[in-house]
């Protein structure tokens, strides 16, 4: 693990930028995925606790980028079960972020998704039904995953997938949650850095690491956007749970490797 908080290195610098464009592409191909992979990859360099909070950061401003046209077409019923669960458990997930060891973070976050979408991907096209519980479901274990690991779209897309909600209006609502789920869980973040002994997840260092990622994160983006438009919608959900396959298998590893390295 690299003592620094910011990458110093310059082939360390160059990976926590290709981190945030391949993260960001995602994130503009998706509609979410930036925190989760950006979190898993940077963890590689710094303690996840470090770059969480810049993370959502740019989670939010990508966000707001997109957010004329999330508007017009999120579905309101999820929107507001995944507000809803935030508002209660994303505080939750923020103090268990300031006091769990870090690798069991990686551990907890990748095996739940994991399994999870393993089982949904085994489906096939077969959906669940699309009920208030299943929303609630969402919203409560985005919640917590937002404030926990900064991957709370994660759940919540995992979900809306397994729901068959159209891709754009699983992105379009993605999009809206993410900006408010986001400002909120820096709120939370920024009241568990105020006062002696805090956990500080808020200080000069976010800042740092905000403008150094922001640039490779808006490029991919864009790129993303790009090919969404080209993309064959048909597989948009299939082409979703593979990718929330390979984020848990990347943070499971991470997280194993780490358990074993004193």
């Amino acid at each position: 693990m690299i003592e620094t908080t910011l990458p110093g290195a310059m082939p360390v610098l160059v990976a926590a930028l290709l981190v945030s464009l391949g993260a960001g592409f995602v994130r503009g191909f998706a509609g979410f995925g930036y925190s989760a992979l950006a979190v898993s990859g940077l963890s590689l360099l710094v303690s996840p606790s470090t770059v969480v909070p810049a993370v959502l950061s740019l989670e939010v401003i990508a966000s707001a980028g997109l957010l004329r046209s999330g508007l017009a077409q999120m579905d309101r019923r999820w929107l507001r079960s995944l507000l809803v669960g935030n508002l209660l458990l994303a505080p939750v997930g923020m103090a268990l972020l300031a006091r769990l060891p870090d690798d069991l973070l990686r551990l907890l976050l990748g095996g739940m998704i994991l399994v999870c979408a393993g089982y949904l991907r085994a489906t096939g096209s077969r959906t669940v039904p699309d009920t208030a519980a299943l929303r609630a479901l969402a919203g409560g274990g985005s919640g917590l995953l937002n404030g926990l690991a900064s991957s709370g779209g994660v759940w919540a897309a995992m979900l809306m997938a397994a729901a068959g909600l159209p891709a754009a209006t699983l992105r379009a609502t993605m999009t809206v949650f993410l900006l408010f789920g986001g400002a909120y869980a820096l709120l939370w973040a920024a009241a568990f850095s105020v006062g002696e002994g805090s956990a500080r997840l808020l200080s000069a260092t976010t800042v740092l690491w905000i403008g150094l990622l922001l640039p490779s994160m808006w490029l991919g983006v864009r790129w993303g956007r790009h090919r969404f438009a080209q993309a064959e919608q048909g597989h948009f959900r299939t082409q979703v749970l593979n990718l929330l396959i390979a984020i848990a298998s990347l943070a499971l590893v991470r997280g194993l490797w780490g358990w074993q390295t004193p």
